[in-house]
């Protein structure tokens, strides 16, 4: 068992709805063990300009239902340099802190690593992205939310698709990884979803697109951020191979990433806070906790940062199969 005494958390990288949810739990399962908490400000950021705070129960109260990050997230450049992170832990020293929970993605957990090899402070990460792209975990904090997110507005979208008997293409967020596309576009009943780690067979979509009921009123078709032409592109060859159809093209954006978290995400990300603080006192680091079939699981950084390239081709089929 280590004897750390005192532990820092803060959120990194892009802000996902749960995160919230997650730092509570981090700051009350320390104080739960007699620990003193502290709360980063901004990310690795306010680790290099020594925007650190104490806190108490009281100081994460009434926060599990927001969406961001009371804590603020940042990309820092000068935590990127070593006389940054030479900073960063140095300001640490100065309050005594013995370890960090930082909840981000990938970015987060390679600076997680390199401040572990340099300065052998103990890290444990837990996984704070809408993408759902970490290996060792089911889910990342954020990504229910994102989908039910998603899965609300292109109902809405139909709603006006079908009035008018349009066909929609809608891009949603997923720069390198199209799982939100995936689930959602099942989940709505897409014609087709287009995603960055599958060649998009524009034939196939436009055959869907012709053999479809001559009676639907309206179409949907669910493209990912990442993937290489976009929506408006999608929608231009949907318009140059059926003139006579009324296309039309929203972007989600960050819509995404805001909203309060669901109870998934909340259930999710204080089970994994609870996790990295227990982790931490049982001698853990360079670990992310996650959620596998159920069971906490911790998987080293390196391997946690290695993003999910193949997806699950049986949602793809099922996209196929339902869209008649």
């Amino acid at each position: 068992m280590s004897q750390i005494k005192n532990i820092a958390v803060l959120t990194s990288g892009g802000d996902s709805p749960g995160m919230n949810a997650g730092i509570r739990a981090v700051i009350r399962t320390g104080i739960y063990h007699g620990l003193n908490m502290y709360g980063v400000y901004r990310g690795y950021d306010g680790l290099v300009n020594n925007d650190i705070e104490a806190m108490d129960a009281k100081s994460v109260a009434n926060i599990i239902q927001r969406g961001g990050t009371v804590l603020k997230t940042a990309r820092s450049d000068e935590f990127r340099t070593y006389e940054g992170r030479k900073q960063a832990y140095e300001n640490l020293k100065k309050f005594g802190i013995d370890a960090l929970v930082v909840i981000g993605g990938d970015g987060t957990f390679t600076g997680a690593s390199k401040f572990i090899e340099e300065f052998d402070i103990p890290i444990i990460g837990m996984p704070g992205t809408i993408d759902n792209d970490l290996a060792g975990t089911d889910f990342t904090i954020g990504y229910d939310t994102a989908i039910n997110t998603v899965v609300d507005a292109v109902d809405k979208i139909r709603d006006t698709a079908e009035s008018h008997d349009r066909v929609f293409v809608v891009e949603v967020m997923g720069r390198d990884s199209g799982l939100i596309a995936l689930r959602s576009g099942i989940s709505t009943g897409a014609e087709a979803v287009l995603i960055p780690e599958l060649t998009v067979d524009y034939d196939a979509i436009m055959k869907r697109l012709d053999k479809s009921r001559s009676n639907k009123s309206s179409r949907i078709i669910i493209v990912a951020e990442g993937d290489k032409e976009g929506g408006l592109v999608v929608a231009d060859k949907i318009k140059e191979n059926f003139p006579h159809y009324d296309v039309r093209v929203s972007i989600l954006g960050h819509i995404q990433r805001g909203g309060k978290p669901t109870c998934m995400d909340r259930v999710l990300a204080s089970r994994l806070g609870v996790a990295a603080v227990e982790g931490l006192i049982e001698g853990r680091r360079g670990e992310m906790t996650g959620l596998i079939c159920g069971q906490i699981q911790y998987t080293p950084f390196e391997k946690a940062i290695k993003h999910i390239k193949q997806v699950n081709t049986n949602l793809t089929r099922i996209v196929e199969i339902l869209s008649l």
